[in-house]
């Protein structure tokens, strides 16, 4: 096994091309064994099989996730499958925009022996039901039966940082596929820190053509260019997934300080950074340039992101002071605003003032936050990413060849067995927006490294996003998560075999 996982790393290691078709026959997946946990799932007898008249019916509206579809399918089962508009009869898979008082990602599945149909009241609904659909067909052939599901929370998110370690383009999209299939909605991209600065900001070139040149260790640095910056997002929209990208700020900075000197208090530009410290650096909170610098990045950022957030750090701002962070976080969120973004940014950031729409994301390894809590039944959004439960770069265990372990060893069931609607000690359910898996890449340097710390655990988080919470049972997930390997392994995913899963 163990040498079966180096071969399958050093093959995903070159992997830029990203293609969402699959191997002719992965395994099904039982109605019993869907991940995330539908709603309601009922198995029936008979089954669809997929042969040269079936078509793939969709109105015009359904039209991207008919050829999402048609794009996994046709390769895997070696049949045209054409895409037509809807009742042209004969055997079908049919997608139907329908019932439009039904929530954006709700579906009903419905396969019998004459065709297969998903209907959704808006098109990313649609897509969710065909990630259900690909995990029941076996071949050509898709077991009978019917699903009704919807998620329980409306932000379910994963987190890259490419900061530390850069990573291509076809790496993110290889990844968005893979997060894509079990319904994470959020792609938050870490796009700058004390290690690397990754997107070209016109009016700044030299925080990517200088900030962007190395890593942590020294190892090779890059950046996207803005049109490389717009295909992720318009690949990761084709997959219905959201970017937020994050400028960490006024902490976690060195990039930006050393491309431009002026941006220092001192007018000195210290060296650039390559180690793994946090907290030493910070921008001149009291330089009225330092402001002019962020409206300038802030709104080229936004004018490249159709989503409606931007991240702005705010975490382990240890060289700022308390007053000076306040200051800065405040005047920064209204930069945000007057670019017509939202805040999204780490829970430190209710020590200022958080305006009405910024949302909060949770690191703390606590349950018991007072001051988050207090901020949370004020009306401030939380998104919960407890660095001991949801961080995807810690380590299994303490033999784990990658990650760390500053906040926990991080098992599977660890990673499923918290509820995250009743995680927050004192925050109102009605402040919870959803769960974040964090990924850092400090030790982490291919498209294998990734795979390795976030498979099997990222399903886990997203279940606890998706499901609902009577679903969450370790006894019957991890048997769930069991009936998912030979599709990774189809996949060429390079996944952890935990010792907790009796994987197939």
């Amino acid at each position: 096994m163990l040498l079966r996982l180096i071969v399958a790393g050093l093959v995903a290691t070159g992997m830029s091309a990203v293609t969402a078709a699959e191997p002719a026959r992965p395994a099904a997946t039982a109605y019993a064994d869907i991940l995330p946990a539908p709603v309601s799932a009922r198995a029936e007898r008979g089954a669809f099989t997929i042969d040269r008249g079936t078509t793939i019916t969709a109105a015009p509206a359904a039209r991207g996730v008919a050829e999402y579809l048609a794009g996994v399918l046709r390769p895997a089962t070696g049949k045209p499958l054409p895409i037509t508009r809807p009742g042209r009869g004969g055997d079908a898979i049919a997608l139907v925009i329908a019932g439009r008082d039904t929530g954006d990602e709700s579906y009903r599945l419905r396969v019998s022996g004459r065709g297969v149909t998903i209907t959704a009241g808006r098109a990313a609904g649609l897509f969710a039901g065909v990630q259900t659909l690909r995990q029941l067909r076996s071949g050509r052939t898709i077991a009978a039966g019917q699903v009704s599901d919807a998620p329980r929370f409306a932000y379910r998110g994963a987190m890259l940082d490419v900061a530390r370690h850069f990573f291509t383009v076809g790496q993110v999209e290889r990844y968005i596929d893979q997060l894509s299939q079990y319904k994470i909605n959020t792609l938050h991209l870490h796009l700058a820190d004390d290690q690397g600065w990754r997107i070209a900001i016109n009016s700044w070139p030299r925080l990517a053509t200088y900030g962007g040149s190395t890593a942590v260790d020294g190892d090779p640095g890059g950046y996207y260019t803005q049109a490389q910056y717009r295909a992720i997002v318009a690949y990761a929209a084709s997959r219905y997934i959201t970017v937020i990208p994050e400028i960490d700020m006024p902490g976690h900075t060195n990039a930006a300080l050393a491309s431009y000197a002026e941006l220092n208090c001192d007018g000195v530009a210290p060296p650039l950074y390559t180690g793994t410290e946090v907290g030493f650096s910070s921008l001149c909170v009291h330089k009225e340039l330092t402001y002019k610098f962020l409206d300038d990045v802030i709104g080229e950022l936004a004018a490249l992101t159709p989503g409606p957030y931007l991240h702005i750090g705010g975490d382990e701002a240890h060289s700022t002071s308390p007053a000076d962070y306040v200051t800065f976080m405040n005047r920064v969120q209204g930069i945000v605003a007057a670019h017509g973004k939202k805040v999204q940014a780490w829970h430190n950031v209710v020590a200022a003032t958080p305006l009405p729409t910024t949302v909060a994301q949770y690191w703390d390894t606590t349950p018991d936050n007072p001051q988050v809590a207090a901020a949370a039944a004020n009306g401030t959004g939380v998104v919960l990413s407890p660095a001991n439960l949801a961080y995807l770069d810690m380590k299994y265990n303490p033999s784990t060849p990658l990650g760390q372990d500053w906040a926990a060893l991080i098992e599977v069931s660890d990673a499923y067995g918290w509820d995250p609607g009743n995680y927050l000690v004192g925050a109102p359910p009605s402040a919870i927006r959803g769960v974040e898996a964090p990924l850092w890449t400090e030790t982490l340097r291919t498209s294998a490294d990734i795979e390795y710390m976030a498979f099997p655990r990222l399903p886990a988080i997203a279940e606890l996003g998706w499901s609902p919470a009577a679903t969450h049972d370790w006894s019957k997930f991890r048997l769930r998560l069991a009936a998912q390997a030979p599709s990774w392994r189809a996949q060429g995913i390079n996944f952890y075999p935990s010792p907790q899963i009796p994987w197939r």
